[in-house]
C-alpha cells in the first residue's frame, strides 16, 4: 500500500520547536528509478493551503517558502526512508495543518514549491501544529 504519514505534530509557544516526520510505504524516497520529489504542505485556518518546503532526493536540492527561510530544515533519511522537518522560531503564523505530499516521477527543475497541489500525486493525512503566543 503506498501511503504517507506524518507524525511530531503538536502544541509549542511561540519560539519553541517540532519536528515533523512522513513515514513512506510503497514508495522509496531513495530510488534510483524513481527520484520522487518530497514537500510539505500546510493549511492554516481560514487560508489557501500553501507550499513549505521541498527536497529532491536525487541531488538534495531543496526550496523554502520565503516565510519559513532559514527557521525550517527539509531533510529525507533514505535508510527509514522518512522526510523530516525541523521548525524552528515558530511563531503563531506557522500554525496550520501541515501535510506530506509526493510527487512520484519527478526531475531537478520541476521539484520545487511552483509545483502544484493539484501536481502532487501523493498525501498523506496531516498533522496539526499549534503555537501560542
Amino acid at each position: 500500500q503506498v501511503q504517507l504519514v506524518e507524525s511530531g505534530g503538536g502544541s509549542v509557544q511561540a519560539g519553541g520547536s517540532l519536528t515533523l516526520s512522513c513515514a513512506a510505504s510503497g514508495v522509496t524516497l531513495g530510488s534510483v528509478f524513481s527520484r520522487p520529489c518530497m514537500l510539505w504542505f500546510r493549511l492554516p485556518p481560514g487560508k489557501e493551503r500553501e507550499g513549505v518546503a521541498s527536497i529532491y532526493g536525487g541531488t538534495g536540492k531543496t526550496d523554502y517558502a520565503d516565510s519559513v527561510r532559514g527557521r525550517f530544515n527539509i531533510s529525507q533519511d533514505n535508510a527509514k526512508n522518512t522526510l523530516y522537518l525541523q521548525m524552528n522560531s515558530l511563531k503563531p503564523e506557522d500554525a496550520a495543518m501541515y501535510y506530506c505530499a509526493a510527487d512520484l516521477q519527478s526531475t531537478p527543475s520541476r521539484c520545487d514549491l511552483n509545483l502544484r497541489p493539484n501536481e502532487v500525486d501523493l498525501w498523506g493525512r496531516g498533522t496539526q501544529v499549534t503555537v501560542s503566543s
